[in-house]
């Protein structure tokens, strides 16, 4: 049999390729277009998980470790994009991340956990200057810088 979609099916349809379209656009993706994600190098996979995230427009997108297993550059590169992309859409982010320079470029507020309990949480550059960041991070020797 053929297919029916209604006029709110159609449309919904369009959005979302649409939203698809943009993000492809906004993270450079255009060149892998119509390539097996999976023989991708790892940084532009991680760039596609970004983008399969941002396709579904949310208001609060959700970053579990974005950069685990990334070199300095794709985590750079990662780091704009979504700075970039949620900053001016927006989209307020919640990063749980261990690249303390992913972190502090990324964020406004940050909350330290050390063992499971809170440290403190402030403006980035009030939590890189904490004592108790410092020891517990750097130990308690290394002054922040």
């Amino acid at each position: 049999g053929s297919l029916f979609f209604t006029p709110s099916a159609r449309r919904a349809e369009v959005d979302a390729r649409r939203a698809a379209e943009e993000v492809i656009d906004l993270l450079e993706l255009e060149s892998v277009r119509n390539k097996i994600t999976g023989n991708l190098p790892y940084g532009i996979r991680k760039r596609i998980e970004l983008g399969r995230a941002l396709a579904l427009e949310p208001e609060l997108l959700l970053l579990d470790e974005p950069a685990a297993g990334m070199n300095a550059e794709e985590t750079e590169e990662l780091a704009w994009f979504i700075g970039e992309i949620c900053r001016g859409r927006g989209i307020a982010t919640l990063l749980v991340e261990h690249d303390m320079r992913l972190v502090m470029d990324l964020s406004d507020r940050v909350c330290v956990l050390h063992h499971g309990q809170v440290v403190t949480t402030g403006h980035p550059q009030e939590v890189q200057q904490h004592p108790d960041v410092i020891a517990a991070y750097l130990g308690a020797g290394h002054a922040a810088g």
